[in-house]
């Protein structure tokens, strides 16, 4: 299945194209590791938000490392992402295509994928991803990180989760989270896997021990393009 964007036709992957996600999902051609961030539509009442979105988008490249997440350039998401391509990083877009009357998808992408499904969005986005980073955002935001947080609960994949607690914004939802785990709901371990990082500085430092940042294998790949 086909769809055209601004006279731009794209691959819609589907459902049945992600049970075999690999050969769905190409990334060999990545110069760097990509952080999946999970992220509002909305930029929020307060202006922080977006200030930490920017500033989260420019540490990611200046740091070298990329962008995989919702695909949208307006929000928190269009916000991280437009920090991300200015610093020369590399940005994956993953939205469905019944989202595109709604979120107007980036133009200036590094690759731009449309799904047929929610779910085959966040396969999608969770196979490219080498790690997680939840800024705030509403329902959907929500749903991304518990989701993100079951597959790895379930052994599902084994990479890095980081909730940025942007100005408290998280502190409600990690006491229920405690909360789930003191009654028996939830294991210790799993409650664990879930760093909770104040600020960007650490939630960066986090990641430059846990993924694998190639420098000197980046530089040649990018001279090469």
């Amino acid at each position: 299945m086909q769809m055209k964007i601004n006279n731009d036709t794209y691959e819609v992957i589907t459902s049945q194209d992600i049970t075999n996600i690999e050969k769905a999902v190409d990334k060999s051609a990545l110069t760097m590791p990509l952080v999946a961030v999970y992220c509002g539509s909305r930029l929020g009442n307060d202006v922080i938000y977006e200030q930490a979105a920017r500033e989260l988008g420019m540490a990611l490249a200046d740091n070298g490392m990329g962008l995989v997440y919702g695909g949208a350039s307006i929000g928190l998401m269009g916000a991280v992402a437009d920090e991300v391509i200015r610093g020369g990083a590399e940005a994956v877009g993953v939205i469905p295509t019944f989202m595109l009357k709604h979120e107007i998808a980036h133009e200036q992408l590094t690759r731009l994928h449309l799904t047929d499904t929610m779910h085959t969005r966040k396969t999608v986005m969770a196979e490219y991803a080498d790690a997680f980073i939840t800024l705030p955002g509403g329902l959907g935001t929500l749903e991304e990180i518990m989701e993100i947080a079951t597959w790895r609960q379930l052994y599902q994949h084994e990479k890095p989760m980081i909730i940025l607690n942007i100005n408290g914004f998280y502190d409600r939802m990690i006491e229920h989270l405690k909360y789930t785990t003191e009654q028996g709901f939830m294991k210790q371990e799993d409650l664990e896997r879930l760093v909770v990082c104040n600020t960007i500085g650490d939630a960066i430092d986090l990641l430059q021990t846990m993924v694998k940042i190639d420098a000197a294998v980046n530089t040649e790949k990018m001279a090469g393009n």
